[in-house]
């Protein structure tokens, strides 16, 4: 810049010089990102379940354009307004100094990106931790293993002599049916009512209609009282209640006292430790359990539990009996624990996202520091000569160049905490059942980061160290 200033270039030649550069060196980084888009959009298709296609109408195209000049007009614009006011004698003696602000710019973009990675990398860490909790927690059933389908053509009305014929079957654990789909709310009433209920309260109640061995097929526990049985007669004028509802209605002892449902007197036989029905977003509802009639409604499921790795050849077995049994119907089934998954689409969705969001700016900011550290040995080569002539070791010149780096990760991390934390405990508050954002989650994120900044700049740190100091301090 000072060669063609003295030589009669202006101020504005050279400000065109370096945006049109920097413009240029857009252009090529957008060529290259619509190439990585046509490789990647499948991928993103899958993960995020969309149909996105990448067709270059004139809206897109005009767009691209847009992005692409904005982008290389700020990139290029500090650097062209900057080098294209230096005093050319300056410059050409080498007595440019850096002004307080362009070294606060480059320090300060250091801590802004390594924030935003240590804010991603502590949400991933969060965010894969409560997805391990959904996945792991005691639900209060035993989701695996059981496949559901409707009762539908000649099962309808016969649903207990189908379900005697089906737990003959080889790999049949158990089976029942109910019109609960055990995912989300899907019948409920106001309608219960007992000894004691303020007449201006209104609660709710989720209903689940059951057939016999529901509970024991389902793997609920039964905490007090007992099961629907056939050994006791009519039933149909029994409830079970879970622990909730219990709290919720206030009695003690309830095992035995009759309550009114829609009008009818049923007789509590039996309490049931609380299961989620609903998605840990929900708490845990009051419920009742009533005995469903056969053939009382068109959408009953049937529930089968089948032997643990004995799937395949059970589902054979139960499509065959299906076929011969209900001629005409498709045997179109579905596992539990799928649906029960699909639930969390989005938070799956957001942990892999994160996952590569907190790659990708990872990888970002380490580029910067890679060059930034660069920069920053060449403009101390002298320096280094010098410290090594006087005897400074190579260790004691790489832990020179790299505190001041390590210091202002250390900024970074010590800011992004506290807003990850506010930013995580806002999603987590979306759960009625959380996990707790521990210490040792912002210990391991600080520790990757400081961990991941130390082998970015320690490159440039050694090969500074090496340089032979008489190369470094010959033009002095």
């Amino acid at each position: 810049m000072g060669i063609k200033k003295v030589v009669g270039a202006g101020q504005k030649q050279l400000i065109f010089q370096f945006l049109s550069e920097s413009i240029l060196l857009t252009f090529l980084a957008v060529i290259f990102a619509v190439f990585l888009v046509f490789l990647l959009l499948p991928e993103f298709n899958q993960l995020t379940g969309k149909e996105i296609t990448l067709s270059f109408n004139p809206k897109l195209i005009g767009a691209i354009l847009g992005i692409t000049l904005l982008t290389g007009f700020l990139a290029g614009s500090y650097p062209a307004l900057y080098l294209s006011g230096f005093n050319p004698v300056l410059v050409l003696k080498g007595r440019l100094q850096s002004s307080l602000g362009e070294i606060w710019a480059r320090k300060g973009l250091v801590v802004f990106q390594f924030t935003l990675s240590a804010i991603l990398i502590v949400a991933v860490l969060i965010v894969y931790r409560q997805i391990e909790y959904i996945q792991t927690i005691n639900l209060g059933y035993n989701k695996d293993n059981i496949i559901r389908f409707d009762s539908e053509g000649k099962i309808q009305k016969n649903e207990e002599t189908f379900i005697s014929a089906l737990k003959r079957i080889p790999g049949v654990v158990n089976a029942s049916f109910t019109f609960h789909n055990m995912v989300g709310r899907n019948y409920g009433s106001y309608g219960l009512n007992w000894e004691g209920k303020n007449p201006n309260e209104s609660v709710y109640f989720e209903g689940a209609g059951a057939g016999y061995n529901f509970i024991e097929t389902m793997g609920m526990k039964i905490i007090a009282g007992r099961d629907f049985s056939k050994n006791y007669g009519d039933e149909f004028s029994k409830i079970i209640l879970n622990e909730t509802a219990v709290g919720v209605m206030g009695l003690k002892n309830p095992v035995g006292k009759i309550v009114k449902l829609d009008g009818q007197n049923m007789q509590i036989i039996g309490i049931i430790k609380d299961f989620h029905f609903e998605s840990l977003h929900e708490a845990v509802k009051p419920l009742y359990i009533s005995l469903a009639l056969p053939g009382g409604s068109d959408w009953y499921k049937i529930m089968v539990k089948i032997q643990a790795g004995k799937e395949r050849e059970t589902i054979d077995r139960i499509e065959k009996f299906y076929t011969s049994y209900n001629p005409g119907f498709p045997f179109d089934f579905n596992f539990l624990d799928e649906a029960y998954q699909k639930q969390y689409n989005s938070e799956m969705r957001v942990a892999v996202l994160s996952r590569y969001f907190a790659g990708l700016a990872i990888l970002i900011s380490c580029l910067g520091l890679f060059g930034l550290a660069a920069f920053t040995a060449q403009r101390r080569q002298k320096e280094i000569g010098i410290r090594k002539v006087v005897g400074a070791s190579v260790s004691n010149v790489i832990v020179m160049l790299s505190k001041d780096f390590l210091r202002l990760v250390s900024i970074a991390v010590l800011i992004a905490f506290p807003l990850s934390w506010w930013a995580l405990s806002q999603w987590l508050n979306g759960f009625a059942y959380r996990i707790p954002i521990g210490l040792d989650v912002f210990l391991v994120a600080g520790a990757s980061i400081l961990f991941v900044t130390f082998l970015t700049i320690s490159f440039q740190a050694v090969k500074a160290a090496l340089v032979n100091p008489i190369k470094s301090l010959r033009s002095e």
